[in-house]
């Protein structure tokens, strides 16, 4: 029996691009990201317009509860073999991330009163958290472009091109052809699940596990169908019948 399996997964990266290098305005500007955010424990791949001290970079990033996975082939490369930090390919195209038409928020406010110890003047204006989002988009995703929900879900009144990715945190619904990339529960919400009129798809993924176009069942092709994990975290797909 090997010792040794390989198994397909995919892990969603988020890219941080630096155009400078004063680390102060840096940690101060991703603070406030991840302040907006909540994307604490985030896996980050670097890329730099500038010359960086690396290992200090990787350092800040940790500290403020990053994960960094490597860097981008580049001006950084050097430093990078220096302490055996991965590279990855440059990437000249890509991906450019649209606002989606409109977004749907549910907050839940905290009530006043619930923690004694908070301030009078914290009562007097409880925080509001976001719990849920769900993004509509009404226009086809052209080629090249990226739709991302982190908080929630996406709805597409229309299909998606080849060369497109839609990534949400939760449940994705595509009321039209999908040729492009289509990645739920991002993340690591096994629950979430993936709806579409027409299944053409270059990759589906959901909570990281996922299968390309050649492995899709080929009797769900061109046909509305329903994605989701079994109990063995395997995809199944299923035809919608109307």
């Amino acid at each position: 029996m090997a010792d040794i399996r390989i198994t397909g997964r995919m892990v969603n990266f988020t890219r941080l691009t630096f155009d400078t290098n004063d680390h102060d305005a840096i940690r101060q500007q991703l603070t406030q990201m991840l302040q907006e955010t909540a994307s604490h424990g985030t896996l980050v791949i670097i890329d730099s317009t500038v010359e960086q001290e690396l290992i200090a970079l990787i350092q800040l990033l940790i500290s403020l509860d990053l994960q960094p996975m490597g860097v981008i082939d580049g001006i950084l490369s050097d430093e990078a073999r220096a302490i055996q930090f991965p590279i990855l390919p440059s990437d000249n195209r890509p991906l450019q991330r649209i606002k989606p038409t409109k977004e749907q928020v549910v907050e839940v406010k905290a009530e006043p009163g619930q923690d004694t110890q908070v301030p009078d003047e914290a009562e007097a204006k409880p925080a509001r958290v976001v719990s849920h989002v769900t993004s509509y988009h009404d226009e086809i995703l052209r080629t090249g472009q990226c739709l991302v929900q982190d908080h929630g879900d996406i709805i597409l009144n229309a299909g998606i091109n080849s060369g497109s990715e839609v990534i949400a945190s939760g449940n994705i619904h595509i009321y039209g052809s999908v040729r492009g990339r289509v990645i739920a529960g991002a993340g690591g919400n096994s629950a979430a699940r993936i709806f579409c009129h027409s299944l053409e798809a270059e990759l589906v993924s959901i909570a990281g596990t996922y299968c390309v176009a050649d492995d899709i069942p080929p009797h769900v092709l061109k046909k509305s169908v329903h994605i989701y994990l079994n109990d063995q975290q395997e995809l199944v797909f299923e035809v919608l019948e109307f």
